[in-house]
Order: C-alpha cells, then structure tokens, then sequence
C-alpha cells in the first residue's frame, strides 16, 4: 500500500493550504452553522445555530441527484469554510462552499462516516451498512481536489464507525459486523493496521469520540447497549477501561469540550443520556417527546449546547428506509440545565450532522445560558 503523506515537500504544500483554511475570517467568526444529512428526503438542512431556524434547505435532487442519493453524514472545516457530505446511494463524496455550492466530488462505493485528519489535507471515509457486503476498507480523499488517494483495508467487515486522533498520525474505525476496533497509522509508509478485540457478545459497534485531551476513546455497542471505553494514552494499543450500561441502542456520542461529560444518543430507547466522565457514570437520562430515534449529535465548541438529531423512523434498525412517521427534528439541549431550548423541523431521517469546530458563535445569541 501506498504511503498517505506525500513526500517531505509536497508535505508542506499541503499543511500550508489546511492551514490556510483554519484561519477563520470574521464573517465566519460571526455565523455558526449545523448541517443535517436528511437521509430518507435526499435533502440536506442548514440551521443557523444561533436564530435556531432552517435558512436553506439543500435539495440534491436539483443538483441532479437520484430520490435514493441517501445522504447520510457531514463533516465541517473547522472553520466552517467548507464542508462535506456522504451519499449512500449516489456513492459520491461532496465538498461544499460556504455558499453550499458544490466545488468538487469524489467516487466510492457505499460512504458513510467521515472524518477530517487535524493537520493533513486529507479525509477518512468509512462504510454504511446499506451494501450487503460493503468494502473492508477505510478510503482517503484528498480534500483540496477530492482526489480519492487511496483505501485502506482493515481487515474485518463493515468498517462503519470513524474518528481521527487529534494528535495526528492515526485513525480508529470499528465493525457493525464483529467485535473489533482497529487502530491505523495513517502516516506511515505501511499505512500499519492494529486490531483490537473487544470481549462480549456482538456489539454493533456504530461510532467513535475521542476526548479534548486525547486520553479516552469511547465507542458506542448498539445491541449491547454499551458504551465502551479505551485508555489512548498509547495510541497505537488501545486498552479497554471500562464498559458502561445506558438505555438502549446507544448510537452516536461525543465529549463536551471541557472533556467532562459525554453525550450519548440512546437510537432504540428514544432518549439521550449524559455520563460524568470523572467517575464513568450515567448521571442524566433526558426524556422529550420530540426525540424519535436520537442518531446524530453535535456539541457547540463554546459547551452551552447539545444538538441531536432524529430520524422518526417507524424501526429503529440502523440503515432502515421504511416510511417516515414524520419530519426529523433537531433538538437543542441546554448542557447546564438539561432542559430541552428548542426543536427545529427538518426533512425525513435526520441522520448524520455536524457543526464547525473552531467557530465559537459565542458573541451571538445562543437558545442556552
């Protein structure tokens, strides 16, 4: 396999130009925006987080997509310059500009998660579980260009959860199919894979967050309804901490940028639950009656504002596309109170979402204290 980083010159180049775009201007300073992949309406919706409201609804139909595209999951610049989205059924790759006009696309069978590498112009892309039997292997894009670089197999089956060491150096991408995480060396010539067992019955791994500090790694058991939690102090041998019990189907998860909770979307038991990280506990279960299916969440970097996203499936099997019982819903949570601050209406399974990392929005008004 080809090594991912180019050689030591070219390398420059491409640090030089990430590094022009995380240079935020202050239009982008001022405007933070959430971005929902609405799966089932092959539509995609952008909230503006601090009014609340829909100010574009992304219709891909009419950029010449198919009604089955299945857009599924978003990824953002930090910031907030360009972002990216999955299509399940188109099988592309789309960037966007901040005017979400479409500037570049790559091919690849059945994408699903993504993430953004910290330092290097490039991004991983992982597998739904739509394809019967989808590829073993994690693809690298080359965002500039969208230049699909290469496709890294991991070895086991349905590599579908995804995040990036925000160390650099590596990713992390575990199976729907098999109790296995796998540690990558992104950066070196081997591109060397590491995999991890996970004891327990099947899990149904489905995403990864990694903590501010870089020292914890979370993965959420969907059947098991878990919510695993490994030591990365040595990113390259991942140790298995702890494993936590919540409600049912824990499906996506991230830490708040305090690093001291975690989030976690409950997809089967149609709640959200809230573990303190200083002693690994769950300490709030919250409850409404505008979560359907919780699937994507999205953290605000100032911490005041927990974003989940509901699919309002009739099942809550992961990747179903039966009939929608209705619109999909983004909730903003209050962290401080736990109170729900508003619902938004988007399109029909509201999967995927994401908001820029380093736009703060803190100098505008905001649902929560």
């Amino acid at each position: 396999m080809m090594p991912i980083v180019p050689p030591i010159g070219a390398l420059c180049s491409v640090v030089m130009v990430t590094g022009a775009l995380l240079v935020p201007t202050d239009a982008v300073r001022a405007q933070q925006y959430i971005y929902v992949a609405n799966q089932s309406a092959a539509t995609v919706s952008v909230i503006d987080a601090s009014t609340q409201r829909v100010v574009e609804t992304i219709d891909l139909q009419q950029l010449g997509f198919a009604a089955n595209a299945k857009p599924h999951h978003t990824q953002v610049e930090p910031d907030g310059s360009v972002w990216y989205l999955t299509m399940i059924g188109a099988g592309k790759v789309l960037k966007f500009d901040r005017n979400n006009r479409v500037i570049g696309s790559a091919d690849m069978a059945v994408p699903g998660l993504m993430s953004l590498h910290p330092t290097l112009d490039v991004l991983f892309v992982g597998r739904s579980m739509a394809a019967v039997n989808p590829p073993s292997k994690v693809a690298v894009i080359r965002r500039q260009d969208m230049d699909l670089l290469d496709e890294i197999d991991v070895f086991f089956p349905r590599p579908h959860a995804l995040v990036s060491d925000p160390r650099g150096g590596r990713f992390y991408t575990a199976s729907l199919g098999v109790n296995q995480l796998a540690t990558v060396d992104a950066e070196g010539e081997g591109g060397e894979v590491t995999l991890v067992d996970v004891p327990g019955p099947a899990g149904a791994f489905v995403q990864l967050a990694i903590s501010p500090d870089a020292h914890w790694l979370s993965l959420t058991a969907q059947a098991t309804a878990q919510v695993h939690i490994f030591d990365i102090s040595n990113p390259g041998a991942p140790k298995l901490a702890r494993s936590i019990t919540t409600k049912k189907g824990p499906f996506e998860s991230a830490f708040t940028p305090d690093g001291k909770e975690l989030w976690v979307t409950n997809l089967d038991a149609n709640v959200v639950s809230v573990i303190e990280t200083g002693r690994w506990a769950v300490t709030d279960v919250i409850e409404h009656n505008a979560f359907g299916q919780p699937h994507g969440i999205a953290i605000a970097p100032d911490g005041r504002t927990v974003w989940i996203g509901n699919r309002h499936q009739p099942s809550a099997t992961h990747g179903d596309e039966g009939e929608a019982s209705g619109p999909g819903t983004i909730v903003a949570i209050c962290r401080a109170t736990k109170a729900v601050a508003t619902v938004v209406p988007v399109g029909e399974y509201a999967a995927g979402m994401s908001m820029a990392s380093g736009v703060s929005g803190s100098d505008r008004p905001s649902p929560c204290p």
